[in-house]
């Protein structure tokens, strides 16, 4: 009776498992001079690579309201009545949406012209040429290994692709970036970022620079950036309002300043006449007079009306957390890099270890094979 085929499958996987245990304890000397190479390096890595400030900053987004549409809202609540966005007429813009601003290409590419202070120039340079120089590129030594290993794939498809030819483009509204745009703003989407706390009631914008005042500049830029954005959003409609009754209230005042001219000269070539023709052609003018005041100061109450609805419609979002520039670097992380590495060496240790006897076994295999079809040709 054959004893090994009634090995139970629990008990091969146990041998299977002491067998491999049983390799790597052989080769424990070896696995460890693998995993204190890669040590070595994680904590060169740590040293020497290259350093990040994180400068952010926390806003809260607000938007005024109508006091008489809250007191409407609180009545009929009480009433039992959920009135909803009915007592208001007001779109309000979800926080959720605002990264989805920070990432246009209007924004990112009005960003790009950031002025920034950076080591090695006498002035300001622009984060467009900030990005796209690769003289302001520090080398990174867990960059440079990530670069050349897990982005492989990458450079090789990049350098089979080659770079776009620039081709000039006739004139239109549509945004067409050059090639120095679209290399910076793939990088900038590394360093500007930001984080939507929907539960908390707060957003947060992160800068990450390798010089702690340009990262606050950064971060600086982009809190002003948005804010404009989101203003020019919500106050679109109502703004485009106020400017056609600002057009119609200019207009209506030049004519009742006229109205008002003509009739007062009248008055005074007319001071001692008494016909009745000119006693009619006052009543025009003084109703001609009363009537362009009358629709002059209605337009005066309707523009007064429409720069309180910008202003109540304007968002604001209140800073609870300004920008500051940071002091200490928040990368590279050494004891992040330092266990990061040393796993990884364990790993590469170990994985050499346990697959260089199955890739000897097959290469063997496949020699074996060879040679018996060529004693069986023979």
């Amino acid at each position: 009776m054959n004893t090994e085929n009634n090995i139970p499958p629990q008990a091969e996987r146990e041998i299977d498992l002491l067998e491999l245990a049983g390799r790597l304890w052989v080769k424990r000397r070896f696995i460890l001079c693998v995993t204190a190479v890669f040590m070595v390096l994680g904590l060169l890595a740590g040293i020497f690579g290259a350093k990040e400030y994180a400068a952010s900053c926390q806003i809260v987004p607000q938007t005024s309201r109508s006091n008489s549409s809250s007191s409407m809202a609180r009545l009929a609540s009480l009433a039992g009545i959920n009135m909803g966005n009915m007592t208001s007429n007001e779109q309000v813009l979800s926080p959720l949406v605002y990264p989805n601003v920070m990432a246009s290409v209007a924004f990112q590419r009005e960003l790009l012209q950031t002025p920034i202070n950076v080591a090695g120039e006498s002035g300001p340079v622009t984060l467009l040429s900030y990005l796209s120089d690769e003289k302001h590129r520090k080398f990174s030594l867990a960059g440079f290994v990530l670069k050349y290993t897990i982005g492989l794939p990458g450079l090789v498809m990049q350098a089979i692709k080659g770079e776009p030819v620039e081709r000039e483009m006739p004139q239109s509204d549509i945004i067409v970036l050059s090639r120095e745009e679209r290399l910076a703003m793939r990088r900038l989407n590394n360093i500007i970022g930001m984080e939507v706390e929907e539960k908390k009631g707060y957003i947060t914008i992160v800068a990450r620079m390798p010089e702690a005042f340009a990262a606050a500049q950064v971060a600086e830029s982009a809190l002003t950036l948005l804010q404009r954005y989101i203003t020019e959003f919500k106050i679109d409609k109502v703004k485009r309002n106020l400017d056609f009754i600002q057009g119609r209230y200019d207009e209506l005042k030049r004519e009742y300043e006229d109205i008002q001219m003509i009739r007062a000269r009248y008055r005074d070539a007319n001071q001692n006449t008494s016909t009745s023709r000119a006693r009619t052609e006052l009543e025009k003018l003084d109703n001609q007079y009363n009537l362009a005041y009358s629709i002059f100061s209605e337009m005066a109450t309707q523009l007064e009306q429409a720069k309180i609805q910008v202003k109540e419609t304007t968002p604001v979002l209140t800073v609870i957390s300004p920008v500051a520039m940071p002091v200490k670097p928040s990368k590279p992380r050494k004891m992040m890099l330092l266990a990061a590495f040393t796993f990884l060496g364990l790993v590469a240790g170990s994985g050499y270890v346990l697959v260089r006897p199955m890739v000897a076994e097959f290469l063997g295999s496949m020699r074996d094979e060879e040679r018996k079809r060529k004693e069986g040709n023979a």
